[in-house]
């Protein structure tokens, strides 16, 4: 049987980064580049147009910026399920967390290299989420300095388990990790997540761990 390769529409207004993209993605034997864009408005619209399974966006990009072709594409009111990965040379706290918020799959920086972009593509295809070590730690320190924000999110109610699953995940666990450590099978790792997206009413698991940074549920390790 014959596996469909993973669409990506890559977004740039660098020549150079998305020659650069192309050349490692397309040599991965289950991605193909399908479009490029040098603008947010372009790539908003060859989005919609193409459906790549993945976007990948920079952040500064003429006429519509990375954010906020990001919450057209996979925030709250987006009409398709446009998975959007943020690769920027920038990491910015306000970007990053403007970037989960409005929906994205993954937060890259550029310097982090094709190794960790392909593992975050497959990631995003799979439902996890993929975000660069050297933003995780203080992006954490940063969030979880804050008190609470209100919110009807803030009164979700989640199960002892399910906190436990929480900031495990949100400390960039994978299922296989949160298992080990809960002594549970991933497979169950896997439903309890897929439960606690509803209840948050969140569509990735980026959503899950800004939840639990906003909300208190989770400390820096």
């Amino acid at each position: 049987m014959t596996t469909e390769p993973i669409r990506i529409l890559i977004a740039d207004d660098q020549q150079n980064i998305r020659d650069a993209f192309r050349l490692v993605l397309d040599a991965q034997p289950d991605m193909l580049v399908v479009g490029e864009a040098a603008d947010g408005i372009s790539a908003v619209e060859q989005a919609r147009h193409l459906r790549p399974d993945v976007l990948l966006a920079d952040i500064r990009m003429p006429r519509l910026d990375g954010l906020e072709v990001t919450r057209l594409l996979a925030g709250p009111d987006a009409a398709g399920a446009t998975r959007v990965i943020v690769v920027t040379t920038f990491d910015l706290d306000e970007y990053v967390h403007t970037a989960l918020r409005n929906g994205a799959s993954g937060f890259l920086l550029k310097r982090s290299g094709p190794t960790l972009l392909i593992e975050a593509i497959r990631a995003a295809m799979s439902g996890d989420t993929l975000i660069s070590p050297q933003v995780t730690v203080r992006l954490l320190h940063h969030l979880t300095s804050r008190p609470g924000l209100p919110g009807r999110a803030a009164d979700v109610t989640l199960t002892d388990r399910e906190l436990d699953i929480v900031r495990l995940l949100a400390h960039g666990g994978s299922n296989v990790e949160i298992a080990a450590d809960l002594f549970i099978s991933p497979g169950t790792v896997k439903n309890h997540i897929a439960n606690i997206q509803r209840k948050l009413d969140v569509r990735n698991r980026v959503g899950i761990a800004a939840w639990a940074w906003e909300t208190g549920h989770t400390k820096p390790g």
